[in-house]
């Protein structure tokens, strides 16, 4: 029998109900998607939806009794909103819909959270992909991010917005988008190979410095 957290729920402040967060990959819904929360919503008596900074939409308050059913009739993926592993994967509307953009950065985004979502690792992790340098994604603090420029991706690793903000550090730049995925491949991979539990990527780096990392790129 699955516990709570393995269910995706949540425990709210009043000690009582549960939020649960659908996994939506970059934030993209249909409107089948929308109906369907909330009528789910409705249906259990969710004391509120909430859009996270994630890009999810949370259902918050639910009985602990009615989780298992709410699942069953959402019929999505959970979110990994807790736990040490890839949390999640934002993404800019990129040059598929923005006049501003430089590179793909929704198409980038999906590909990566096919990839890494979830993804079991020695601590929190997020990615972001920015289609320009206005980085509306806040790839600049995330623990692996990616900026669009003309000539390419521009890369930078250890950002976090935690109880220690930090800005990323800049590892590479006019990357095609090929070499961006396999720079971040590698990222995440050395990472996982060499962090201590519940280290972040950032103090990893203050640990160990950045050269190893840019070593992993080069491979």
């Amino acid at each position: 029998m699955l516990k709570l957290g393995e269910k995706g729920a949540i425990l709210q402040n009043d000690n009582k109900t549960y939020a649960i967060a659908p996994h939506i990959p970059c934030g993209v819904v249909t409107p089948e998607m929308l109906r369907k929360i909330a009528d789910v919503a409705e249906k259990y008596e969710a004391k509120a939806l909430k859009l996270t900074g994630a890009t999810r939409i949370t259902i918050v308050g639910l009985k602990e009794e009615d989780i298992d059913a709410v699942w069953q009739d959402l019929d999505l993926d959970k979110g990994a909103a807790v736990g040490m592993c890839i949390r999640s994967v934002r993404a800019c509307p990129g040059t598929t819909f923005c006049k501003l953009g430089k590179q793909d950065a929704l198409g980038v985004g999906m590909e990566m959270d096919k990839q890494y979502h979830a993804m079991q690792l020695p601590g929190k992790f997020k990615i972001a992909v920015s289609g320009c340098k206005l980085s509306c994604s806040e790839s600049w603090v995330r623990d692996i991010g990616l900026i669009g420029e003309a000539n390419g991706w521009v890369l930078v690793i250890g950002g976090n917005v935690g109880m220690s903000p930090r800005i990323a550090q800049k590892v590479a730049e006019g990357l095609s988008t090929e070499q961006a995925m396999e720079a971040c491949k590698r990222i995440v991979a050395y990472y996982r190979e060499n962090a201590n539990k519940g280290e972040r990527l950032g103090k990893m780096i203050d640990r160990i410095g950045l050269e190893p990392f840019e070593q992993a790129i080069h491979g």
